[in-house]
């Protein structure tokens, strides 16, 4: 901190020179101050700060006058006597916070807008007037209690404008910046007159003593977003692409370091044009330099990217990315040391995030990147128990984790990429045999997360390194679930405890926010943060794979997973219940949720019959079906409810008891929302999926066939429904949609109905003669898609 003083001395001569200091004897002394005079011989002070008592009695005289300033000249001749008086060193903490406290804002602030205005009133080049406005701020930035006082970030726009437009400031960027700052006088005093010389660079003292502002700045927990809001983004971008003094030393460093902070996906929203010319700029450099350079380099370029989905579309940024790959290409295939070959993984994930294989490289090329990121992930993990993993490596293994993730995607739907999406991605090339190979080296890095995995104790659950690895993992059985069986159905009980405490522990999405951002993690959820439910989250696609195992699912009832699953589910419908219009947002978690549900609903009824949390869920989805149903967006969602719901109403005993107010209102929206996927088909043609479940058919399809099975078990079981379907018209509204066909556009649906068909004339001696009555009036006598149905009706 001292060293800015220092600064100011040098700038306040001109001043002293004038005669606007003050002699020591000419320091005005406190009329009440209590007296400073030593009670022993000189240099034998017990003062902290190593000053002789004399020396504290004149800065104490200097202090009272910077408090009692009249005048900038006055305060920069006390401070001048500060810098003549006080050896380099002496000054503790607490005098320089007294010291910064009497400076204060105001003078800093005026000595820079007086300078941008040009006015010539202050007798100081606008030179000095930047040298001594800047030094000053950046003497006070060093003190962490000023750098979060509103009048210290106001000043920002005119530092900014410093570094991006050197000495050539102009009246236009006055008016705008002195308005952002809200600075008012011009500084007062001086009345030497000089003319102010123009230079082509900045100075780089200044420069330096601008930066230490903006660092500062930055490093306040919410200094991105105070610098994001002042433009510093968009002002740092174009003061390195001017090549301006220092700007790529301190300027680049600075933005790698905004734009690897949570602010990262608003300054590409905002200024993503901008931060494209940066990105090639970085990247052509990169590109240009000698191979070892380049290797030094790579940790520069993850924080220019963009995050993944934003300016996908760009050419410029799909040159930029192929042009980079070309550069990395031969320092992946070259021997490296561990810290070289860490930053060219991390690099290869991050590239991989914005447009997967499509320019990677030969297939040969993509299978030795696998393999080197699986030999890593392998290395790093089969430590000993208790073994550190230091925060360098973390970087480079969850990196590593996302090169598996990309190339796991790729390897187990090789042979049958149908997806457009999945095409785009896909390694241009592999054969079965490189696929094969890839899975074989991703299976013994899965192998060795899960190895790490049972070493972790419970106190390590908050360890964001962990939550990346669990996160891989589930990634990985999500595809896949068949190798390595015995070893994840040993890591259950990690798995859910995991995922339990997070979700039903604190809230801790914030500092794994901060992490993530960090290791270039984006988050693909619905709200983009990370959440403390964010575990569960991806562990629900493996539930549903284990669930419909009879090993996997007897540990997972073991471990109470269907009353989490549960849980969540009940938070979702919370969440979803407030939403209306354009603001319900589709949320697939909680139709994995639903699926891993009804696969205990179908294999386990005893457990189902006997355990609470189903007898919440059934109250639940009384409750949301009737309200899902009239959201198009979460018509598969509904489908999952009413599915499942019917899947353990089944399997209730026929009871006498009457029928509860919610059973009849859940069963009533089950009939309105199956009659709502068929409508009627031109002339003798068969019915056609309605509109609003056309679009949804592919994932829908398959559950409205098993609620009308499921609706079948329902009649057999609870009498009273066939007497709501009665009073439902339901019968009549199904004939009339099925029209004189009497057939559906697919077998399988025709079978599920006509299933159900079956279930209520047999259950139901009315219901059998008005289907009869239905088919001689609506179906013309005919029942040649129905022969089961015939069969009944005849008997």
């Amino acid at each position: 901190m001292y060293e800015y003083l220092m600064v100011v001395y040098r700038l306040t001569q001109t001043m002293a020179e004038t005669g606007c200091h003050l002699n020591p004897e000419e320091v005005p002394t406190p009329q009440n101050a209590p007296s400073t005079e030593p009670n022993a011989a000189e240099g034998s002070s017990s003062d902290p700060s190593g000053l002789s008592p004399s020396q504290r009695e004149v800065l104490e005289r200097c202090l009272y006058a910077l408090t009692h300033a009249k005048n900038d000249s006055h305060i920069l001749a006390a401070l001048l006597l500060i810098t003549r008086l006080c050896p380099a060193g002496q000054l503790d903490t607490g005098t320089l916070h007294r010291i910064f406290e009497a400076v204060g804002f105001n003078l800093p602030a005026r000595l820079l807008v007086t300078a941008f205005r040009g006015d010539d009133s202050s007798g100081l080049p606008s030179e000095d007037l930047i040298s001594l406005g800047t030094a000053l701020l950046a003497a006070l930035s060093t003190d962490a209690s000023m750098v979060v006082r509103p009048q210290l970030l106001s000043t920002v726009p005119l530092i900014l404008s410093i570094l991006e437009n050197g000495p050539n400031w102009t009246d236009k960027q006055t008016k705008t910046l002195e308005a952002q700052s809200g600075s008012g006088s011009q500084t007062e005093g001086a009345t030497d007159s000089q003319t102010s010389s123009s230079t082509s660079t900045l100075d780089e003292a200044l420069a330096c003593d601008c930066y230490q502002v903006l660092n500062a700045v930055c490093a306040l927990p919410q200094g991105p977003e105070q610098l994001l809001t002042r433009g510093a983004v968009l002002a740092l971008c174009r003061t390195v692409l001017k090549k301006q003094t220092l700007s790529h030393e301190k300027g680049l460093p600075l933005l790698g370091q905004l734009l690897s902070s949570s602010i990262r996906p608003r300054a590409w929203a905002k200024h993503s044009s901008d931060l494209l010319l940066l990105l090639r700029n970085v990247s052509q450099n990169f590109c240009r330099v000698s191979h070892q350079d380049r290797l030094e380099m790579c940790s520069q370029i993850p924080p220019f990217l963009p995050p993944p989905g934003v300016e996908s579309e760009s050419q410029m940024l799909k040159e930029i990315v192929g042009d980079l790959w070309a550069s990395l290409r031969p320092l992946v295939q070259g021997k490296l040391s561990q810290e070289h070959l860490g930053s060219v993984l991390v690099v290869s994930a991050c590239l991989l995030d914005l447009y997967g294989w499509e320019s990677t490289g030969p297939p040969k090329f993509c299978c030795l990147l696998v393999n080197r990121a699986c030999v890593e992930v392998r290395m790093g993990l089969e430590e000993p128990p208790g073994t550190e993993i230091s925060p360098q490596l973390q970087h480079i293994l969850t990196a590593c984790y996302r090169i598996m993730e990309a190339a796991m995607e790729q390897a187990c739907s090789q042979g049958a990429v149908s997806n457009p999406a999945q095409i785009q991605t896909a390694i241009t090339g592999l054969s079965l045999q490189q696929s094969r190979q890839v899975l074989g080296a991703l299976e013994e890095a899965f192998s060795a997360e899960m190895y790490y995995l049972k070493q972790v104790e419970q106190t390590s659950y908050d360890d964001p390194f962990l939550f990346a690895t669990f996160r891989s993992l589930c990634a990985w059985l999500a595809e896949e679930t068949s190798c390595l069986k015995e070893e994840v159905i040993d890591l259950l009980p990690f798995l859910i405890g995991y995922a339990k405490s997070h979700f039903k522990g604190g809230e801790k999405g914030k500092g794994l926010a901060d992490w993530m951002s960090k290791m270039s993690i984006s988050n693909s959820s619905q709200d983009g943060t990370w959440s403390k439910e964010a575990a569960l989250r991806y562990l629900l696609p493996s539930l549903c794979h284990l669930s419909a195992e009879d090993g996997p699912r007897r540990v997972l009832l073991s471990l109470d997973t269907p009353a989490l699953l549960v849980d969540f589910l009940s938070k979702g419908w919370a969440s979803l219940r407030g939403q209306s219009g354009k603001t319900v947002t589709q949320d697939p978690s909680l139709e994995t949720a639903c699926s891993a549900l009804l696969n205990f609903a179908i294999t386990e009824p005893e457990r189902v019959r006997n355990d609470p949390c189903f007898v919440a869920l059934e109250s639940m989805l009384s409750e949301a079906l009737p309200v899902f149903r009239y959201k198009p967006r979460l018509l598969v969602l509904a489908a999952n409810c009413c599915t499942l719901g019917l899947m353990i109403a089944r399997l209730k005993p026929t009871s006498t008891d009457p029928v509860e107010l919610g059973q009849r209102r859940f069963f009533s929206s089950v009939l309105s929302f199956l009659l709502s996927a068929v409508q009627s088909g031109q002339a003798s043609k068969p019915a056609q999926i309605s509109a609003l479940w056309e679009e949804h058919w592919e994932a829908a399809g398959e559950l409205w066939r098993l609620s009308l099975q499921a609706l079948g078990g329902c009649v057999r079981a609870q009498p009273w429904i066939t007497t709501l379907i009665r009073d439902e018209g339901w019968l009549q509204n199904i004939f009339t949609l099925l029209g004189s066909s009497g057939r559906l556009p697919d077998q399988p649906s025709q079978d599920a109905l006509e299933e159900l068909l079956c279930a209520i004339a047999k259950q139901c001696l009315v219901c059998r003669k008005d289907i009869g009555e239905l088919v001689k009036s609506v179906n013309r006598g005919s029942l040649q898609g129905l022969p089961q149905l015939s069969r009944i009706l005849v008997e």
